[in-house]
Order: structure tokens, then C-alpha cells, then sequence
């Protein structure tokens, strides 16, 4: 199974690139991609999820990383929510790889309703730009309800993707 890999070609599950480090994870499929700021409220919401995923590095000098199966993406609004650099430049450097930009299936959008009509404003765009479905929106970093809704939502989403292939 393929697995997500840095520029250098290093498996990025289990190393501190996935939101979860236990060996299951790392023989999962992994089908979440996100971006997290130093803040980490993306972040921990991953982590509650209990999902394999890998994180779309945070500095420029970090190896890029490249995904090889279809993911979901999830990522925060920055910004403000007047729509200026509402997409992360980390996510946009993702996406502008071709081959990451043809994996992505879906958009799950991380905001703050403090942002008004802008609220998951980068899920909006990406999931417009990319041409795939804005699956959820949650605020900050998740309620409970956020998880368990989530999980039950990508269930049912990959079984779909898996039937309609």
C-alpha cells in the first residue's frame, strides 16, 4: 500500500508528520492530510479523531510532503476571514504539487464563527478550486460532537468514493 513521503522520498507515517504515532497507524490507510499552525488547534482536533493522517509541514525548510492515495484535506481559515491569505501559504505550496492537487476528494474546514461570512473560508475555496465537496466545518479545535460526526461522515464518504470507483 502506498504510503506518504516526504521530497526525500522518507515515510511520513508514525514520525511525528501524522497526528498519530502508534505502529497501527503507521500500516493504516492513511486518508487525511492537514495543516496545523503553531497553535495546533487543527492539530488536536486530528488527534481526537484517531485517524492516521499526515501534516502538512509548517516551515518552508522542511521537506514537503507528497501523498500517493486520495485523501481528505482539513485545514484552518487564517486571516481574518476577509478572504486575504484565507488558505494557508503551507497548503497552497501542498496543492501546487499536481500530484497531491489530483488526490484530493474532499475539504474539511477549521474556522472561527468570530469571522463571520468568512467562517472556513480556505475549506470554501479549496474545495471551489479543486473541484471536490466542503464535507464540514468546525470551529477552533472541535467539540465532541465534531469528532463523532466526522468519523461517522468519512466512513460513509469513503464508502461511497470505494463504490463509485
Amino acid at each position: 500500500m502506498a504510503r506518504p513521503t516526504n521530497a526525500a522520498g522518507a515515510d511520513v507515517t508514525g514520525n511525528g508528520n501524522t497526528a498519530t504515532d502508534n505502529p497501527a497507524a503507521s500500516s493504516d490507510h492513511v486518508n487525511l492530510v492537514y495543516f496545523s499552525s503553531v497553535s495546533g488547534n487543527t492539530h488536536r482536533f486530528i488527534q481526537k479523531l484517531g485517524r492516521p493522517a499526515a501534516r502538512i509541514p509548517l516551515y518552508p525548510r522542511d521537506a514537503p510532503l507528497t501523498v500517493h492515495e486520495p485523501y481528505v484535506l482539513v485545514l484552518p481559515t487564517y486571516g481574518g476571514g476577509d478572504g486575504d491569505g484565507a488558505v494557508p501559504k503551507q497548503v497552497i505550496r501542498f496543492l501546487n504539487d499536481p500530484g497531491n492537487r489530483m488526490l484530493i476528494r474532499g475539504v474539511i474546514g477549521a474556522g472561527n464563527t468570530n469571522f463571520g461570512e468568512g467562517y472556513c473560508l480556505a475549506g470554501d475555496i479549496i474545495a471551489a478550486k479543486c473541484h471536490v465537496p466542503h464535507l464540514y466545518r468546525f470551529e477552533v479545535f472541535g467539540t465532541p460532537d465534531d469528532v463523532t460526526a466526522v468519523n461517522e461522515g468519512l466512513e460513509a464518504f469513503w464508502s461511497t468514493q470505494l463504490t463509485a470507483a
